[in-house]
């Protein structure tokens, strides 16, 4: 399972970006392969509008199975990430990666 987390910072114990549509990194954690790749998503603050549906796009190209967040995307990046089939939690604003990770490998956080 691929887990996508949106990060200020590329590594496990970067935190956690609690803004969806622009956060500076999307880190991906590979369960089966126990690897971390990243995304640096920091262009997306020149966008004046439609960050989170950009940012959602991106992620939908990524394919990872969850996104663990802070808030949450906004409407319109919710139903394209919905339509992908993936699994959204929040509520890991004020965690690291790894913190987020085990929050929800022990269910403790939100499913949006």
């Amino acid at each position: 399972m691929k887990i996508a987390f949106t990060t200020k910072e590329t590594e496990w114990d970067s935190m956690m970006d609690p803004r969806f549509g622009r956060t500076e990194f999307i880190l991906i954690y590979d369960e089966e392969k126990k690897e971390l790749t990243n995304f640096d998503n920091r262009e997306i603050e020149g966008e004046a509008h439609g960050a989170g549906p950009k940012t959602a796009q991106k992620l939908f190209e990524l394919n990872p199975d969850v996104l663990i967040t802070g808030n949450g995307p906004g409407g319109n990046a919710a139903t394209v990430l919905e339509k992908a089939g993936m699994k959204i939690y929040i509520g890991a604003g004020e965690m690291t990666a790894k913190e987020a990770y085990n929050a929800y490998k022990n269910n403790e956080l939100k499913e949006f």
